[in-house]
């Protein structure tokens, strides 16, 4: 049973930085995509970036270029987000999701993934 479990999420004025924390369990994650999207009152889950896990290569939604930086930690099967120069819009519950078959494309659509976190929220204050 593939467990995501989220942490670091919180509240942090504009211009802050917050590390998010994605710890995986339940499976050999070597071969999953391992992706972070976010969700904000009323509006629709969004993609925000992707790490392959084996390969570590990684992509990001054009929102949060230059200012968010994903990473995985192989030995304690952690992926982390660092959210740096946070802006009120970026207010919104963060998740986790692993995909264990990605194929390459479709990676920004939330039905590509197999499993997720329960989401950790974060708040930025202008």
């Amino acid at each position: 049973q593939v467990q995501l479990v989220e942490s670091g999420g919180g509240l942090v004025q504009a211009g802050g930085s917050l590390r998010l924390s994605c710890a995986a369990s339940g499976r050999t994650f070597s071969s999953y995509l391992m992706g972070w999207f976010r969700q904000a009152p009323g509006k629709e889950r969004e993609f925000v970036a992707y790490i392959w896990w084996s390969g570590g290569s990684t992509y990001y939604a054009d929102s949060v270029k230059g200012r968010f930086t994903i990473s995985r930690d192989n030995a304690k099967n952690t992926v982390y987000l660092q959210m740096n120069s946070l802006k009120p819009e970026d207010t919104a519950v963060y998740y986790c999701a692993a995909d264990r078959n990605w194929s390459g494309g479709n990676y920004y659509e939330p039905n590509e993934y197999n499993y997720w976190g329960q989401g950790t929220p974060v708040t930025v204050s202008s």
